[in-house]
């Protein structure tokens, strides 16, 4: 566990002393909040959908958590080109360990960016159904922020340059995002759509955030919970096979 704790430690240190990193993860969210929030939510409202920033808001914050768990990843391919992950993995510690460390403190990161997202968005007058629900929206972002950092590991464990394991995030990441149904509502689209969002683990998750921030379910609270469980495991297990066989 100390060997867990500390690359942990050291993923939290990096990420506190770079300021102009925490605010600069902000600057997106914000503007998906004041762009779209404000302005589609008279058409949202018109569409007898009621308040757009409501709705909105649970996207938003998995769309940071997304972006920052699965972008974690390059810190891996900066290890190995400093040399700082041939290190590590010659230690006397399994590569398991390494690789649950190393992803519970970018999960970390990811759900604190999140839950920035969250205030901010209260003073944007996002305002959550019920306030004793949300330690359960706060879990499921840490379930999700896990899920995604391990993918985010397994993804930098096959690839050895920043630009491609940019082309394949943004080749995964943006579909996964723009069809969960984040800025829509699931009901009332085409049924191609209907079908790519039940099978868009990202679609449960917003899912389940909307059913304990505001009180909107499209699949229910018990599926959203137990096929982001089951995708958490299934990244977990991608992330250790693939970390078990990088090459530093």
């Amino acid at each position: 566990m100390s060997v867990i704790y500390i690359l942990w430690l050291r993923q939290m240190k990096r990420y506190f002393r770079s300021r102009s990193r925490i605010l600069g993860a902000l600057g997106q969210p914000l503007l998906y909040l004041l762009a779209l929030g404000y302005g589609l939510g008279a058409v949202f409202k018109r569409a007898g959908n009621g308040d757009y920033l409501q709705f909105l808001v649970p996207g938003i914050i998995a769309q940071t958590i997304l972006f920052s768990a699965v972008f974690w990843g390059i810190s891996i391919i900066w290890d190995k080109q400093f040399g700082f992950l041939k290190e590590t993995l010659v230690a006397p510690v399994s590569r398991l360990r390494i690789m649950v460390g190393s992803a519970l403190g970018g999960a970390t990161i990811a759900v604190f960016q999140g839950l920035l997202v969250l205030v901010m968005s209260l003073f944007l007058g996002f305002r959550p159904v019920h306030w004793m629900a949300v330690p359960a929206a706060i879990g499921l972002m840490l379930i999700l922020a896990v899920a995604l950092a391990c993918f985010g590991s397994g993804i930098a464990s096959v690839v050895n340059d920043m630009q491609g394991f940019q082309a394949i995030n943004n080749f995964l990441v943006f579909p996964l995002y723009f069809l969960s149904g984040a800025i829509y509502p699931l009901s009332g689209i085409p049924t191609f759509l209907k079908v790519i969002s039940s099978i868009n683990p990202l679609s449960y998750a917003i899912d389940g955030l909307r059913s304990t921030l505001i009180g909107q379910s499209h699949f229910g609270l018990g599926i959203d919970v137990l096929a982001l469980v089951l995708t958490t495991v299934a990244l977990v297990a991608f992330g250790a096979y693939t970390f078990r066989r990088i090459q530093a």
